[in-house]
């Protein structure tokens, strides 16, 4: 029951996320204050990526993870971000006692936090999208990890972050049991992705029980700002 990590946004967003959804044909996006990621098809072809640009308007952004690549010869690679994505297959769970549930109420925290350490996106509705675990010291928020996609009998772990002076002490191992933890109560998986690049986190992943079932590109492409003559684009639904 893998198949649908092969494109993990287009799961989410057609299935257990469709509430968070923007979406123009085949094209879908999350609400750009909650995740900045956008998907296709598996089999995107001319139209398809008509409906994204249609989606994201002239000039837009889109922000893709994994597979539908490559993109218009026309659209602009802003990034790419090689990254690998781990499945829990031998992972020992465990609840944290100390760890709290963040909430709206701790969004600048939590944005204060990620941006201090750059975990990857996070933006002021993310919280939305999962249970999200921390951990304070004298009232500072200081680690936290939490849920991003959610295809369909899976849930990312994601936001994983520490801040510098309080490393070492194996707060993001702790709250990544936690997190994973409550995902397997509701019957689902989890999965992951780090930069492939990011060796120590890679290691430490696979110890706690993930195992490195492919390698994915994080991509962002640019729709062009003249997409081609008599080109409209109506608003998303």
């Amino acid at each position: 029951m893998t198949g649908v990590l092969d494109n993990p946004a287009y799961a989410a967003l057609t299935g257990p996320h469709s509430r968070f959804a923007r979406s123009h044909g085949q094209a879908v996006r999350y609400d750009p204050d909650v995740s900045p990621w956008a998907a296709l098809p598996g089999d995107a072809d001319e139209t398809t990526w008509k409906d994204m640009a249609g989606l994201a308007g002239p000039g837009g952004l889109v922000s893709l993870p994994g597979p539908v690549l490559p993109p218009p010869p026309d659209w602009p690679v802003e990034f790419t971000v090689t990254g690998v994505q781990m499945v829990a297959e031998s992972v020992e769970t465990a609840p944290d006692a100390e760890a709290v549930r963040l909430t709206e109420a701790d969004v600048p925290d939590m944005l204060a936090l990620a941006a201090r350490t750059r975990p990857g996106p996070f933006l002021p509705r993310t919280v939305e999208l999962g249970t999200y675990l921390g951990f304070r010291r004298d009232g500072q928020l200081i680690a936290m990890a939490g849920e991003r996609m959610r295809p369909p009998g899976w849930t990312e772990i994601s936001a994983v972050c520490t801040d510098a002076q309080f490393r070492g002490q194996g707060l993001g191992t702790r709250l990544v049991l936690a997190v994973a933890h409550g995902i397997a109560e509701r019957g689902e998986t989890p999965f992951l992705h780090a930069a492939a690049a990011n060796t120590s986190a890679v290691r430490l992943y696979a110890a706690l029980g993930f195992r490195t079932r492919r390698p994915i590109d994080f991509v962002g492409v640019r729709v062009p700002e003249d997409v081609g003559p008599g080109t409209t684009f109506p608003p998303a639904a």
